[in-house]
């Protein structure tokens, strides 16, 4: 099959997995016609780089975005055919890059939970608190600002149901939570207020009774992650690089959509939901798990393909 042809189904595949696909089809149509002019049945990056150098010149911002194209429909290529090469991401970078998430394990989100707990303060809040914000965000996928800001009026104990009133772009919504959340987080509620000795208004604090920032909450899981071995120490409180506080949550959207492919989900259904229970403005933010993942894209080439083959 002619890479034109390849290039028609990848974009039909993601088509109905309802990508927006207008500015990456003409990208792509382009890099197509180059390749079969050029008479390569596989995709490697001297192809691409010389697609690249072949065009007009451009912005960085316009090069990375024709570079993000052609390296992802090469991953693909290569997961159904290993003699596609995939370039190395980065190789032509833009200005703004998304940075890739890292997927945390079960064992390294109980480890950082665990760990969290053992941080040093004089009456045990710290640890209480940051085991306590790091665990919801891993099961809930709340961005961190969000999580800070929660109050404890936010939490209906009896519904179970976590109002998240500080959302992206102001938008409030509303999350029922499993029981056993609920429960850990009413049995946080009340020892951080006997430790305290007052009731608080705002659900996670610090050892004087002060909201947790966010500074404070990303320092801490940093330091966790250096302790476990996630990142390398760092002397006068450096963060370090390495596996960020907001990977939990794409950690929690993967997982999710993982789980729906593999129980025969009907995903396109599921992630209106996702999309939702996330806050994110349109369903093509959810779809960006697909490219960021090639598992999931593996997952849903195979779904479709099977679908189609069903039809035939």
């Amino acid at each position: 099959m002619s890479l034109l042809a390849e290039q028609q189904r990848y974009l039909s595949i993601r088509r109905r997995l309802g990508a927006d696909l207008s500015t990456e089809e003409r990208i792509l149509r382009r890099f197509t016609n180059f390749a079969d002019k050029d008479g390569a049945e596989y995709v490697d990056t001297r192809l691409i780089m010389r697609w690249l150098e072949s065009l007009p010149a451009a912005s960085p911002g316009t090069r990375g975005a024709r570079f993000r194209a052609a390296r992802q429909f090469a991953l693909w290529l290569h997961g159904m055919d290993s003699r596609h090469e995939v370039p190395p991401q980065g190789l032509v970078p833009a200005h703004v890059q998304r940075v890739h998430p890292h997927i945390y394990s079960d064992a390294e989100i109980l480890a950082i939970v665990e760990h969290a707990k053992t941080l040093p303060s004089v009456y045990g809040m710290r640890g209480l608190t940051c085991s306590t914000l790091f665990g919801l965000i891993a099961v809930t996928g709340l961005r961190i600002n969000e999580a800070l800001s929660l109050d404890q009026g936010d939490l209906d104990i009896e519904t179970g149901v976590l109002r998240v009133r500080f959302g992206k772009l102001g938008k409030e919504r509303l999350l029922p939570l499993d029981r056993t959340v609920v429960r850990q987080l009413e049995r946080y509620g009340r020892e951080r207020d006997r430790l305290l000795g007052l009731r608080s208004e705002a659900m996670f604090v610090t050892c004087d009774g002060h909201r947790l920032g966010d500074c404070g909450a990303r320092y801490n899981f940093a330091l966790v992650c250096q302790q476990i071995g996630l990142r390398q120490r760092q002397s006068q409180k450096r963060h370090g690089r390495g596996p960020r506080i907001h990977d939990l949550r794409h950690t929690f959207a993967v997982r999710t959509m993982l789980n729906w492919y593999r129980s025969g989900h009907d995903v396109g259904r599921e992630m209106i939901k996702l999309t939702t229970w996330l806050g994110h403005a349109s369903p093509a933010n959810t779809y960006w798990y697909l490219e960021a993942v090639p598992e999931l894209l593996e997952l849903a080439s195979a779904r479709i393909m099977s679908a189609a083959e069903k039809e035939q």
